[in-house]
């Protein structure tokens, strides 16, 4: 699939979803899925490499918007899902790589428009000017075959890294407000607040 700076998209035609959903966040089938957790601000820009300047500037602009709580006002957080901060590190990949911001928004519309089992199978290629969707190996191979210097971002990857990141994160559960503590056994902090609750 090809994605041009305008918003329009050509090639390959995408693929189905596969049978297996997305990783699951902490592991066991009794534990918060990532459907149900949300990462306020702070923690969003420390998984993602980002600052919180660049993550504001985005939201406001519409680039990357929190999907489980927007901000109304003053005094409100955002709450941003598993998948947005893992668009928040792909759109931080692209950037450092030179793609211009046009050519990102195009990808980023994209990737919101593409089913959340599949973000984790795709690759994302660029030349800099276009982004490339590539979903198999023969994909690739075919746009490496036309000369030109490009670079790829697998999303899979990102997903793992993202994942990795938030495990030692605090997240909050979507439904209940509770803020749930990450593997990290020193923060006392977030302990205390959980039984204050």
């Amino acid at each position: 699939m090809r994605m041009s700076g305008d918003g329009t998209a050509g090639g390959a035609p995408g693929r189905s979803p596969g049978e297996n959903g997305p990783y699951p966040l902490h592991g066991g089938a009794a534990e918060p899925t990532t459907e149900t957790i949300g990462y306020r601000g702070p923690t969003a820009c420390a998984a993602a490499g980002i600052t919180y300047r660049q993550l504001d500037y985005w939201a406001r602009t519409g680039l990357v918007e929190p999907s489980v709580r927007p901000a109304y006002g003053s005094g409100t957080q955002r709450l941003y899902s598993f998948r947005d901060v893992v668009v928040l590190k792909i759109v931080k990949r692209f950037l450092d790589t030179g793609v211009a911001l046009q050519n990102i928004r195009a990808a980023v519309q994209h990737l919101r428009e593409r089913g959340f089992s599949d973000l984790e199978r795709m690759t994302l290629m660029s030349d800099g000017a276009t982004v490339y969707e590539c979903s198999s190996p023969d994909e690739v191979v075919t746009l490496l075959q036309g000369g030109q210097g490009i670079f790829g971002i697998a999303v899979g990857v990102v997903w793992r890294d993202v994942e990795s990141a938030l495990s030692q994160l605090h997240g909050e559960r979507i439904d209940t407000g509770e803020t749930l503590v990450g593997h990290n056994p020193a923060d006392e902090l977030a302990r205390r607040r959980n039984r204050a609750v």
